[in-house]
């Protein structure tokens, strides 16, 4: 008999991709006991070295921010040559340092209970633990939660808790979308089983397996390999959108194998790539990664219609961007262009009501899962979107624990607080923009003009327009606020500018704007942390006795946004910018407030 733990917490998050990453890190920021289970030996799903799709999103004028950008931040600092075994460990180290998160790697969730009964909202149905088998301990993990989130992609939570969910392409007439599909199907996208390569200074021989898919010209057709492209990532080849995208993985995983090496084959042998000679086989992904495969059904689907015509939804808690990317089922086999491109509209809103149950009442879910319909979810599944929706999750659960609420009890009662918090920590919710305390407003200013405390953190010139954000302070000077009399402070918003365009970057548009790279030339470009960031910063009050303390001494700060604690009662607040990454004499400073 195999022994059984048991944990018990506030919020269990099932899988460690991005986005139950970035939700399990938000929750436990917020004071909730965490769990976050995965079922791999390191996190970031489908961004992990296992399997390496870079984080893609909204485009860089609508850069993601919040968790995602501070990880991307890190990842520039820590690791210039974007090497992939660095990047699981920032990744790790960003769970590891959250004192509330559990983490349970190798884990694989199994099962689940739950009880019946009549719900608030109309919900049916609660669950009360999780169970997983964790492979390196050889024992079975029962998680005791008062709330849990599917992060895991395949919606693993549905089949264990009759949860409602939805699967396969909706016919045209279901949303009213512009899809050639007369009849629903249960057709998918595809998975794909990467390859990377690696230019080196001498010939490099490549022997196939006999058991390689042999490919010609004729199969490259629409999908030319370019190993000079810095966007050349091989996500053409793909399989299994025809088959069952979840119980066929493992006879799909091994034709994927074969059209991989069969690919790379074709480069290194088939005469049509003479400067390949000297390139070698980098990566061969043996882990699949998939875009689609069962969707949560919740409170709203979202649809294409939404997304394309820019639809406002006043419960908006994350944005996207990416354009509706529907892949066909017969992937790298289907004759013509692997996939559809429409142009979505930038910064479209994703509303709070796509990211819980319908029927579960303490369910929540984000990434490639949420309620979302095939065509909506072509566009909604890109990981950097996917980093917002878990830091909604991971929030909203944190504020229904907090008043002891399920999830929709968040939209009745509490969803501007849900709102507010999500962007005093960082994350840009269009046309909103952060409260400002009227002490921070009636408060006299130097150094600076109102445009440092008017709630916006960035700069969007389709939600702004051409307004320009915040003030650039020489280095060495200082923004003060004198209250109007001495009042107790809560904490201090600072937003400094981290080149969101990556235009300070080196290389091509697909180098500067992903933190991770497929191949590697010999010439690839090193980075650094983003020139124009504030690298160095004090912040300093003073008491109503006129005593000053100096509560910040920042000499490397990589941080875009810092919620700085402050819970005293004060007449003064100063912050001194002392320099930034580059050599610039002046910093960017986007907000700097008080509440």
């Amino acid at each position: 008999m195999l022994e059984t733990r048991v944990i018990e917490c506030d919020l269990c998050v099932v899988g460690g991709g991005i986005s139950g990453m970035c939700a399990a890190i938000s929750a436990a920021r917020h004071g909730a006991k965490t769990v976050l289970m995965h079922e791999r030996p390191m996190l970031g799903g489908n961004a992990s070295s296992e399997i390496r799709m870079w984080i893609s999103g909204a485009g860089a004028a609508n850069m993601e921010t919040g968790i995602i950008q501070e990880i991307e931040i890190e990842n520039f600092y820590r690791n210039p040559t974007k090497n992939y075994h660095i990047w699981d460990s920032i990744l790790y180290d960003f769970v590891k340092r959250e004192e509330n998160i559990t983490l349970l790697l190798n884990c694989s969730c199994m099962d689940a209970t739950c009880e019946d009964g009549d719900f608030e909202y109309g919900r049916s149905r609660r669950i009360t633990s999780v169970k997983g088998y964790q492979m390196t301990t050889q024992r079975f993990i029962e998680v005791k939660a008062k709330y849990f989130a599917d992060c895991s992609g395949d919606s693993i939570l549905a089949p264990l808790t009759d949860a409602k969910f939805m699967r396969g392409r909706e016919a045209k007439d279901a949303f009213g979308e512009a899809t050639h599909v007369e009849k629903k199907d249960d057709l998918t996208m595809g998975m794909s089983c990467l390859i990377t390569g690696r230019e080196t200074n001498r010939e490099v021989e490549f022997i196939p397996s006999e058991r390689i898919t042999k490919l010609g010209d004729e199969h490259f057709k629409f999908r030319t390999p370019d190993m000079r492209a810095e966007h050349e990532n091989f996500w053409y080849l793909e399989l299994g959108g025809n088959r069952d995208s979840i119980g066929d993985t493992e006879e799909v995983r091994d034709e994927l194998i074969g059209l991989a090496l069969g690919t790379w084959d074709y480069i290194k042998n088939s005469g049509n790539y003479e400067y390949c000679k000297t390139y070698d086989l980098d990566f061969l992904g043996f882990l699949p990664g998939k875009r689609e495969s069962r969707r949560m059904t919740g409170e709203y689907i979202i649809n294409s219609n939404d997304i394309l015509g820019d639809r406002q939804f006043d419960d908006v808690v994350a944005y996207g961007g990416w354009p509706v990317d529907d892949h066909y089922p017969d992937g790298f086999y289907h004759k013509g262009t692997p996939n559809t491109d429409f142009k979505t509209p930038p910064c479209y809103q994703i509303p709070y009501r796509c990211l819980y149950s319908a029927n579960i009442d303490n369910l929540f879910f984000a990434g490639r899962n949420i309620s979302a319909s095939h065509m909506a979810l072509s566009s909604t599944r890109v990981m950097r979107t996917c980093g917002l929706l878990g830091q909604a999750v991971g929030t909203a659960a944190s504020i229904a624990a907090k008043y002891g609420l399920c999830p929709h009890g968040v939209y009745e009662s509490k969803l501007e607080e849900l709102q507010n918090t999500l962007m005093n920590d960082d994350c840009f919710l269009p046309t909103k923009s952060r409260v400002i305390s009227k002490a921070c407003k009636d408060a006299a200013i130097s150094g600076a003009d109102d445009s440092i405390r008017d709630g916006i953190d960035r700069v969007n010139v389709k939600v702004y327009g051409n307004t320009t954000c915040g003030v650039s302070v020489k280095n060495g000077d200082s923004i003060t606020y004198t209250l109007a009399s001495p009042e107790y402070v809560e904490s201090a918003h600072i937003v400094f500018d981290c080149d969101l365009e990556r235009k300070t970057m080196p290389g091509g548009w697909c180098e500067r704007t992903h933190a991770q790279r497929a191949n590697v030339w010999l010439d690839s470009p090193q980075f650094s942390t983003p020139a124009p960031l504030c690298k160095s910063y004090t912040l300093e009050i003073t008491d109503e006795n006129g005593a000053t303390e100096k509560l910040i001494c920042e000499e490397k700060n990589i941080l875009r946004a810092i919620d700085a604690k402050i819970g005293k009662k004060i007449a003064k607040l100063t912050l001194t910018v002392n320099g930034n990454w580059g050599k610039d004499n002046t910093t960017n400073v986007f907000s700097f407030d008080f509440r």
